[in-house]
């Protein structure tokens, strides 16, 4: 060990280790010579060689990857994609792992982070496949790829650098069959946004370096799939951005091609359902609709409340609150806020409004303890929370606990297969008196 050199592992060093249950973030946890180790690329149970590929604050954990697989699970498969694996394609996590324990995984992940960061033990956690993918494969109808010097296609994890692809494999057709894998890239283009909707032909946005300003959760919100991009390359446009269509049952949406919507074909049909179930909206209720979007929730309660009652969809992204007021339609009783969630909570309760239900689909961030807070003293009879993180999840479910708002029902959907992402739908009442 040199003097500059802290103890422990170093970028490079590969060890033999044995390894233990999943964690959130696409990883297991090893252990070598009391250092942590969070592996990439194995399963619970499995001998593998790990290469570090980087170190945590003052060493006291490593990020690897499982560049050799010494005594294998039971659940391990061989990746259907060509691209995926250590030191290659950062889109997906879990290529090497069967479809059902892939959904085990994930919800013992929410089982644990509900538990240690929610202090909610014992929750019945099954992670259900979303209906519109093939196998886990073909699902992923809005693709951001990047231009590299040698072609079109996706970053290495952790890395700016592109790795070109022939296919995508967690793509929708559409996407992939809008040939943008199989030519080169406009020049002086950074990146290709692809959309194929459930109406319609796809769309191809050329995007180019440069700031387009803050994009808001309605307007800009991506999930799952890391890697498309390095963080924090500003991109905008080139020329104008198409408008395209969404079918949701016997609704249809207006949303910008860069815009944020469900890229599962089956996403969005799937969460409007389980709200409307467990929210069960009566004639003349009134409905706050939190980071709204679009309006995906804000118009199926607007008609479940009819017009002696009152839905408010608020939205921070002035263009996606534009639309979501487009695809309200005629229902004065329904109304649209571009305002940020915080401030909009605030004022309701400063006013002594109250709110008979509440929904909120956040970032990854979560809503936070002071939107919780708020929504709690809104004396909702019923809260649905829509997650795309269940670490966020677990930190805002403990905080509405300390408000009187307990957990009653949770469901897990793999909406993002192959990769460690999870949707999860948490259904919060009153506690009981």
């Amino acid at each position: 060990m040199t003097a500059d050199r802290p103890p422990g592992l170093a970028v490079g060093d590969e060890v033999v280790v044995d390894v233990g249950a999943v964690a959130h973030g696409g990883h297991c946890v090893a252990r070598h010579e009391g250092q942590v180790l969070f592996v990439r690329h194995t399963l619970p149970g499995e001998r593998v060689r790990a290469r570090v590929t980087g170190l945590g604050p003052r060493g006291r954990f490593a990020h690897a990857d499982a560049v050799e697989v010494l005594e294998a699970s039971p659940h391990r498969v061989a990746p259907p994609c060509p691209y995926a694996g250590p030191g290659r394609c950062g889109g997906c996590d879990l290529q090497h792992v069967d479809v059902a324990e892939q959904r085990r995984l994930k919800a013992a992940v929410v089982r644990e982070q509900l538990a240690r960061l929610g202090g909610v033990a014992d929750v019945d956690v099954v992670c259900e496949p979303v209906p519109g993918d093939e196998e886990g494969l073909r699902w992923r109808t809005r693709v951001e790829f990047a231009v590299g010097p040698d072609g079109v296609g996706l970053r290495r994890h952790r890395s700016h650098e592109v790795l070109p692809l022939r296919d995508c494999l967690i793509a929708a057709p559409g996407v992939v069959g809008t040939g943008v894998l199989d030519r080169a890239a406009p020049r002086g283009v950074a990146a290709l946004d692809v959309v194929a909707p459930s109406v319609g032909d796809p769309v191809v946005v050329p995007l180019v370096a440069g700031d387009e300003g803050a994009r808001g959760r309605g307007g800009g919100r991506r999930r799952g799939g890391g890697g498309r991009r390095a963080p924090h390359t500003p991109l905008r446009p080139r020329g104008p951005v198409p408008t395209v269509q969404e079918q949701v049952g016997p609704d249809r949406y207006a949303v910008s091609a860069r815009g944020f919507w469900q890229v599962h074909p089956g996403a969005a049909a799937t969460f409007v359902e389980q709200v409307l179930d467990w929210l069960d909206p009566q004639e003349g209720e009134s409905v706050l609709d939190l980071y709204a979007g679009v309006g995906l929730f804000a118009r199926p309660l607007a008609d479940r409340v009819g017009s002696h009652g009152w839905v408010l969809a608020v939205e921070a992204d002035r263009g996606a609150a534009e639309s979501a007021t487009g695809n309200l339609g005629e229902r004065p009783w329904a109304s649209v806020l571009a305002s940020p969630t915080e401030r909009a909570v605030a004022d309701l309760v400063a006013a002594g409004e109250r709110a008979d239900l509440v929904v909120l689909d956040p970032p990854r961030s979560g809503a936070g303890a002071q939107v919780v807070r708020g929504i709690a003293a809104l004396r909702p009879r019923a809260v649905v929370y829509v997650a795309c993180d269940p670490a966020a999840l677990a930190r805002d479910v403990r905080t509405a606990a300390e408000e009187g708002l307990e957990l009653v029902e949770v469901r897990a959907l793999d909406a993002f297969p192959m990769t460690h992402h999870v949707e999860t739908l948490a259904l919060l009442r009153p506690r009981p008196t």
